[in-house]
């Protein structure tokens, strides 16, 4: 019992400090991991790229293996040491969540739009949106930032504190891999469908419990729950993506706004579904709004993974302690 109280312990201050790392250093701009990761698999892609489903889930667990292997060994190196557990997870949260990055990038952009300077707002929407920007006017960015804020909420935050509190720094660095591939190769162009595949999939596997906490999250969160609520339920799976999805709705109904509608990658035009359809266009103040609410979020999430864990603690001890669990001990003795 005291190894799990500590074990709580070291992921509740670890998590909390890497937070607040996140939010006073943000993200470096050189020398990054995750940036130094996405070059390794790049490396590794060089040497396994075939046209192949095959070869693209070789290439996804080798690089996924080996992050989160990477990450077992230097935790299992301090697992004796709680205050150095503690640093290495607040290293982890760290260097794998992006919330101030994503805030500052979404407010840049909407501050270009309110000062009426689109191409300055053009310049900064590939740091944060894959589109193409000279397809888009100013309610078009406006949107489309928001997505992304909703989208990376999940993404960039939640999905890696859900898998941080299920599996340690493991599961911090394994999750991030896993995203990080995703938007490396899991996208359907003419050299990846076939390969990026397992990428995709995998990452539609690690992202769902943290997509449906930030759907419900967003919808206690945000101004207006019922809305939220209403908008996940009746939209979240008219979307292609199986966790955008219920992410996108909810955070449309709780800002009253209408998301989705027609895209455009790279040329290709894509129509999606709009989510809120009972819900106004998007204006660039909705912006920081869309920025405060995942920050709130966030926070709901850091209580949500300690809480977890803590019940999850509690209700292993309980069971030891049943003499149905004692009996079964001994007899494995």
């Amino acid at each position: 019992m005291p190894g799990r109280t500590a074990a709580t312990g070291v992921f509740a201050y670890g998590a909390a400090a890497g937070l607040a790392a996140d939010l006073i250093v943000g993200d470096p701009r050189r020398g990054h991991p995750v940036a130094a990761f996405g070059r390794a698999a790049g490396a590794v892609e060089r040497l396994l790229w075939r046209d192949h489903r095959g070869w693209g889930a070789l290439h996804t667990a080798v690089c996924v293996t080996g992050a989160a292997g990477a990450a077992a060994l230097a935790a299992r190196t301090v697992r004796d040491r709680p205050r150095a557990s503690a640093a290495l997870t607040a290293a982890a949260v760290w260097a794998v969540v992006g919330g101030t990055t994503l805030g500052r990038e979404a407010r840049a952009i909407g501050g270009a739009l309110a000062a009426g300077d689109l191409e300055v707002a053009r310049e900064r929407m590939p740091h944060l949106v894959g589109r193409d920007p000279q397809a888009l006017d100013g309610p078009a960015m406006a949107r489309a930032v928001v997505e992304s804020v909703a989208e990376n909420t999940s993404d960039a935050v939640v999905g890696a504190l859900v898998w941080g509190a299920v599996a340690g720094v493991p599961g911090l660095v394994g999750f991030r891999a896993v995203n990080t591939l995703d938007a490396m190769v899991g996208h359907k162009s003419a050299r990846y469908r076939r390969f990026g595949w397992a990428s995709a999939r995998l990452d539609d596997v690690a992202g769902w419990p943290g997509a449906r906490l930030t759907a419900a999250l967003t919808a206690l969160a945000g101004a207006d729950p019922r809305g939220a609520v209403r908008a996940w339920k009746a939209d979240a799976e008219k979307h292609p993506s199986p966790n955008a999805g219920p992410v996108e709705a909810s955070f449309a109904g709780a800002l009253g706004v209408r998301l989705g509608g027609t895209l455009s990658y790279g040329g290709r035009i894509e129509h999606r579904p709009v989510l809120n359809g009972e819900g106004r266009a998007v204006e660039v103040a909705d912006i920081e709004r869309a920025v405060r609410l995942s920050r709130r979020v966030t926070a709901l999430t850091l209580a949500v993974c300690v809480g977890g864990r803590i019940a999850a603690g509690a209700l292993r001890a309980r069971a030891e302690k049943t003499p149905g669990t004692r009996a079964v001990k001994r007899r494995q003795a």
